[in-house]
């Protein structure tokens, strides 16, 4: 009886000092509260390991992410029961996470927000994702470029980049559009191109592919903006352009021509706490399991050799993946 009026008084007392606690902690208080020192605190905020922001050049710490960055660093992370995705969009990846969800019901949340590679990597940074897609350039270069590229965003340290697929990327055509056998021949046309919004990887390896044969994105017609690879299709098919960057998968989705323009790495970035998270191991057994094999290879353009392997991972490979 004294036992248990005792954890009843401590309980209250935390509740107590959580109620009192402001919604924005000070250096001090923060590392009163993680029980660290400040240069160790300032240590973390700085690399964004530690959820933090700066005003007026002093850092101030958010009491509610702190106590959430506690529970993911916590084995096995305390959101087990949640995966968003964000960042690139794909047709494959997308039908994995409907039917992952299915198979959960209301077991776990599983859900998908395509934003493009640059934005999805935002969004993992600020952690109000668990997953960001990203493709970026060319198969050859995609370790070192996707690297690069992750590495400049706060927390990256703490990621790994899972390979998805390798995949087919290109121009997306109308129905009956006079045939194009090259980029050159489809960029000099009147041709209505739907553009991609900055920051996404299939507007990315267009203006690298236009570069390299003399020609500038900007002197294209451009009549609309597509937010996702499947934006992009969708706007192609209803025709109101008659072309579009994006991937072979989308154009096979809706059942639209395909100028090739080469193969490029589509990757998962993923937080080290989420990597060992069931839910997105489920994600991969999804992609690699039978019941998508008929999809993958009606779409076509994907090569799933790679699926799940740690291309880079925190200080290099991530224990039991290589």
């Amino acid at each position: 009886m004294r036992r248990t009026r005792e954890v009843t008084r401590l309980a209250a007392e935390r509740a107590t000092d959580a109620g009192d606690a402001p919604e924005y902690l000070t250096s001090k208080q923060a590392a009163a509260y993680l029980h660290l020192n400040e240069k160790k605190l300032y240590e973390l905020a700085a690399s964004g390991e530690v959820p933090a922001t700066k005003a007026t050049g002093k850092w101030l710490f958010p009491k509610r992410l702190l106590d959430e960055w506690l529970l993911e660093s916590a084995h096995g992370g305390a959101m087990t029961d949640r995966l968003v995705v964000g960042g690139s969009d794909d047709p494959l990846l997308a039908a994995a996470i409907a039917s992952l969800a299915a198979d959960l019901a209301g077991e776990a949340l599983v859900a998908y927000s395509p934003t493009g590679t640059r934005l999805g990597l935002e969004l993992l940074s600020r952690r109000r994702t668990n997953v960001a897609a990203i493709h970026w350039g060319p198969l050859e270069s995609s370790r070192t470029v996707h690297a690069q590229l992750v590495a400049a965003y706060r927390g990256s340290r703490d990621w790994a980049i899972v390979r998805m697929a390798n995949r087919e990327q290109g121009v997306i055509l109308r129905p009956g559009f006079p045939e194009a056998g090259s980029l050159s021949a489809l960029a000099t046309r009147l041709t209505r191109w739907a553009m991609r919004q900055t920051g996404a990887g299939s507007q990315h390896f267009l203006e690298s592919a236009l570069r390299e044969v003399g020609l500038d994105a900007d002197r294209l017609d451009v009549t609309a903006t597509a937010l996702s690879e499947r934006h992009a299709a969708a706007l192609v098919a209803r025709g109101e352009a008659d072309c579009a960057p994006g991937a072979a998968s989308a154009a096979a989705e809706f059942g639209l021509a395909f100028l090739p323009l080469g193969w490029e790495a589509f990757d998962l970035v993923v937080p080290r706490a989420v990597f060992f998270r069931s839910l997105f191991h489920r994600l991969l057994d999804t992609l690699r399991g039978e019941r998508l094999r008929p999809l993958a290879a009606a779409l076509a353009g994907y090569d799933l050799s790679d699926l799940g392997r740690v291309v880079a991972g925190p200080e290099g490979t991530l224990p039991g993946t290589a």
